[in-house]
């Protein structure tokens, strides 16, 4: 059970988390951030978090949902992954890993980074490096037989 004490910290942790990134903790983006970081490391989506959001009661437009999430991911709060052209994903978990996403429920899981190794990659074009990889495996359930 959350004690007044405890919500208070975690408030100001937030405060403090977007202060840092440079962010001012409006009523909005603490009401967002609550629902993104209360919850540990997980990958949500912008319809996912403007649904909670509602359900929560937040007071906050669609439009307001996708400019603070990229909000948070332009100041490193997030990583956003484009699992295909019609799904973007945002995760709380910033360092280097990979994914699964399930192709029948949408969901992704971590995979860490070292279980994944390329062998090669190719030159990047003339004037650019290679910044990272990211690396999606999509998963199905097996058909019974």
């Amino acid at each position: 059970m959350r004690t007044q004490l405890h919500e208070d910290r975690h408030d100001a942790y937030l405060r403090d988390l977007l202060q840092r990134a440079g962010l001012r903790a409006t009523r909005q983006r603490l009401g967002l951030a609550q629902l993104i970081f209360g919850q540990g490391e997980r990958h949500l989506t912008a319809e996912g978090l403007y649904s909670e959001a509602l359900e929560a009661g937040l007071r906050v437009s669609q439009t307001t949902v996708y400019n603070t999430l990229h909000q948070f991911t332009e100041a490193g709060l997030l990583r956003q992954i484009l699992a295909d052209p019609r799904r973007i994903f945002f995760d709380t978990n910033v360092h280097p890993h990979h994914h699964f996403l399930d192709e029948d429920t949408g969901q992704m899981a971590d995979i860490p980074a070292d279980d994944v190794r390329v062998a090669q990659l190719p030159s990047p074009p003339a004037g650019t490096s290679i910044e990272g990889v990211d690396v999606i495996v999509r998963v199905r359930r097996a058909a019974a037989s």
